[in-house]
């Protein structure tokens, strides 16, 4: 253990055990979790962020969405708004936070709302939806006030939850424990090459319940896409690109993108990072204190979501700025697993 970890531990102790307590009043029913009349899935994780919960919930509503009305439900973090919000499609992260944004941006035709008070969310879901087939809670695992009928945990492969520790000395929200509520336990971001004694050995470390499964993701990365939305970028070598990003696991981005181009500066910023005039013009002038002939600009698709009103104003203008957008996917045999168990479980909650 770090030192850093040892000086924190005894607030992990009390983080943790208040942790336990809830919920230990949740397993006795003392505090209550109430269940509605349609399928609900929750999408979390016991770590503080950077699982990849955004495109796990997109890969759902992508298996659903052509079969019946699917919603998503998020607090909205970071958001300037108050209360039950549903987004149309031309809301902005500020009014309901990038990761909604997104999602609504991605898919138009699926019912997209934010609230603080998950349970108020989903009725104000059903009054304004009466055809609503199912809802998806993200980032929901320690919101047990609603009683999710499906819940899917994600973890990291590079760091996973039985080698972490609560927080302030680690990055998880409960104790790792907390991972038995899960029915379906996804690995994400895994190298793509990855083996069944790769699997064998992870699902060892995790110790799965004899009723859960244990399924592997990996991210696939597609053609970057000019912000304007004109163009792909050619697979055409870049001699220097500027990466800026507010995600909480930037590395397996950076470890793509420098094997697209010959030299690289990564801009960092914090999870989910409002961008100001100021932050642009450091961008810009990253990107301009490197003379090469072919260099553009990078960043992802949840920073698109909070630049998307700035990125018009003088700092930004005529720069070649593109995103990178990224799916993720199911190794076959797991693949078709869990679409059955997913849709089989909102069949029959029906």
């Amino acid at each position: 253990m770090k030192f850093s970890r040892i000086l924190l531990f005894p607030i992990s102790i009390i983080y943790g055990f208040t942790m336990a307590v809830r919920n230990v009043l949740y397993d006795w029913g003392i505090l209550k979790s109430r269940s509605f009349n349609l399928p609900i899935i929750s999408v979390g994780n016991l770590s503080y962020g950077g699982t990849g919960k955004t495109p796990v919930v997109e890969y759902i509503l992508r298996l659903l969405k052509d079969d019946m009305h699917v919603a998503t439900l998020s607090r909205g973090y970071k958001r300037q708004t108050k209360g039950f919000v549903q987004a149309e499609v031309n809301s902005t992260a500020a009014e309901i936070g990038d990761e909604p944004r997104q999602f609504k941006s991605k898919f138009p035709e699926i019912s997209v709302a934010v609230c603080e008070d998950r349970c108020t969310g989903v009725e104000q879901l059903l009054k304004a939806q009466d055809d609503l087939a199912c809802i998806i809670l993200d980032d929901a695992f320690q919101h047990r006030s609603i009683k999710a009928g499906l819940n899917i945990l994600l973890t990291d492969y590079n760091h996973l939850y039985n080698d972490d520790y609560v927080l302030p000395s680690g990055t998880l929200r409960e104790w790792r424990s907390g991972a038995r509520r899960a029915d379906i336990i996804i690995v994400t971001k895994c190298p793509p090459e990855l083996n069944i004694f790769d699997k064998k050995r992870v699902i060892k470390l995790l110790n799965p319940g004899p009723q859960q499964h244990v399924f592997f993701s990996f991210i696939q990365y597609l053609p970057l896409q000019h912000l304007n939305g004109t163009a792909e970028k050619s697979d055409a070598k870049i001699d220097f690109l500027t990466l800026f990003s507010g995600i909480a696991a930037v590395e397996p981005l950076e470890e793509y993108l420098m094997g697209l181009a010959g030299s690289m500066d990564s801009i960092h910023f914090s999870d989910h990072h409002n961008y100001s005039d100021a932050d642009l013009i450091r961008i810009k002038e990253s990107f301009n204190n490197f003379a090469a002939r072919n260099k553009i600009i990078v960043t992802t698709e949840k920073d698109v979501m909070r630049i998307e009103t700035l990125w018009t104003k003088e700092a930004l203008k005529e720069l070649p700025i593109y995103y990178i957008p990224i799916m993720v996917d199911l190794f076959p045999d797991d693949k078709e697993k869990f679409n059955k168990i997913v849709t089989a479980y909102v069949k029959d909650a029906r």
